[in-house]
């Protein structure tokens, strides 16, 4: 009996290891992939002798790892360590770094005088969080919902303790917990990891809080997080996964509730038993098959998260006061600039960015003597801020600014500038309006509310990756491609 063939749209973490898991099972799988190479956001950039991590640069919840490999039946293709200290957080006008550590005594020494009984207060949050966490990730985060009611139901079986959580902010649940601003500011950073802010994420997030401090921490890539592509690469490779690059897909071909072949942006059709979706779940509904539920006009009217405005900076010598993940922020001016920055209602002359020095942990990414810095700056989508004629502007003021706050003079010892703003990654990745994580994760955009990891109409196609469920992250994109396989596995022969 002939395999079933597969055929993958996106060579992403979900495409890439939603392919091993089918390929496993024994179906022959085939990936399109529009970029250059795989990886999809996480990918890197090389120049001039540098390498730099393109957007990822840490992740968590190693163990979503490594249940991957042993389903797909293959080794871990990288090597990975965990961090600590996790960041380091600077406010505009001040000196001190807050370095964040996982042991508590440490960590409570950076706080000390401006919020007392600091210990005792994280030790209640993160209590707190970690109750929420254990509930949530096999409640929720690891199961497939058939439909709308399916996910309202699964719900209700949640501790009626966790529904204030649902609903107020991230921000209001530090308030409960915390008096001191830095303190709240600093640990509702974990909202930005979702592309949003602490006003407008539920307070259920505050769960990441516990991933970094207590329950899996961060990890980072010996060699640079590409590595973990490149190593699902080469599995690819050793099981037979051919992987076409430069494929741009923009139709389709079906027969009644079946998909038949997708066909590329040259004419050319890609057929195959049944397919995978690693694009955009919302975007690819709207703009390939034409759903009027996913027009343009709809999708505007949805929360989609904060879009990336990136820079590469190759610096001669070493740059002090930075670790390997530092947040730098404004001084006193969070709400106003939170509130404001998703509509283009801020100035953009002094943003709160990130800065990953991968260097400093992986010394080969950079040439002897120098740094290699990824900085992000969360921007408007184009929808608020369509023209981008002033980036190198705003690059330049983010290189001035980190310039005085580290004491390198980054803009004389520049060996390499490269910049992406949101059209950039909107083209290279078929982002939405250039929104960096697809559809934000309010409460009604997660779980039952998010588009389906299976397709409404043909009975052939599912969807994997950041914007299906149960979200956006390396390791919520490693559940996506578990529960798109058990969809499959479960209805494939159905079909």
């Amino acid at each position: 009996m002939d395999r079933k063939k597969a055929l993958i749209v996106g060579s992403g973490l979900g495409g890439l290891a939603t392919a091993l898991r089918l390929s496993r099972r024994g179906y022959e799988v085939e990936i399109v992939e529009m970029y250059r190479q795989a990886g999809g956001r996480l990918n890197q950039l090389t120049s001039e002798g540098f390498t730099f991590d393109m957007a990822p640069t840490f992740f968590s919840m190693s163990y979503h790892f490594r249940e991957f490999v042993n389903d797909a039946g293959i080794e871990m293709p990288f090597r990975f360590v965990e961090l600590d200290p996790l960041y380091y957080v600077n406010f505009r006008g001040s000196d001190r770094r807050y370095i964040i550590y996982k042991n508590l005594d440490r960590l409570s020494e950076q706080f000390e005088g401006i919020e007392p009984g600091f210990r005792e207060r994280m030790e209640r949050f993160l209590a707190s969080a970690g109750d929420l966490f254990n509930d949530i990730e096999s409640g929720v985060l690891s199961r497939n919902f058939r439909s709308l009611p399916d996910f309202l139901f699964q719900m209700t079986k949640l501790p009626v303790k966790h529904v204030p959580k649902i609903l107020r902010s991230v921000w209001s649940e530090m308030g409960r917990y915390f008096s001191s601003y830095e303190v709240r500011v600093i640990f509702s950073l974990v909202s930005f990891f979702l592309g949003a802010t602490p006003y407008d994420t539920p307070a259920v997030y505050s769960l990441l809080s516990y991933t970094e401090m207590v329950h899996d921490g961060y990890h980072n890539v010996e060699g640079g997080m590409y590595r973990i592509v490149e190593g699902l690469v080469r599995e690819a490779e050793k099981a037979g996964i051919r992987i076409h690059y430069n494929v741009k897909i923009t139709g389709f071909e079906a027969d009644g509730r079946r998909n038949r072949a997708f066909i590329d942006d040259q004419g050319k059709r890609w057929e195959a038993d049944f397919f995978v979706v690693n694009a955009d779940a919302a975007m690819f509904r709207g703009r390939i098959f034409r759903r009027k539920a996913f027009s343009d006009d709809k999708l505007d009217r949805m929360q989609w998260t904060l879009a990336p405005f990136t820079m590469y900076l190759g610096v001669k010598g070493e740059v002090q006061n930075i670790h390997h993940h530092n947040y730098f922020l404004g001084a006193d001016d969070y709400e106003s600039y939170s509130r404001g920055i998703f509509r283009n209602r801020v100035s953009l002359d002094k943003p709160y960015y990130y800065v990953n020095a991968n260097a400093k942990f992986n010394r080969q990414s950079a040439p002897e003597g120098c740094e290699n810095l990824f900085i992000l700056v969360p921007v408007p989508d184009l929808r608020f801020k369509p023209d981008w004629s002033d980036r190198e502007r705003i690059a330049d003021a983010v290189i001035r600014d980190l310039s005085a706050r580290t004491g390198h003079d980054i803009e004389a010892n520049l060996m390499t500038r490269i910049l992406l703003d949101p059209v950039n990654w909107q083209n290279m990745f078929g982002l939405y309006r250039g929104s960096g994580l697809g559809l934000g994760h309010k409460m009604t955009q997660v779980g039952g509310f998010r588009p389906s990891n299976k397709d409404e109409i043909f009975s052939n196609v599912w969807y994997t990756g950041a914007s299906t469920v149960p979200g956006t992250g390396l390791p919520m994109v490693i559940i996506s491609s578990k529960l798109t396989v058990q969809r499959i596995d479960d209805e494939i022969n159905s079909i």
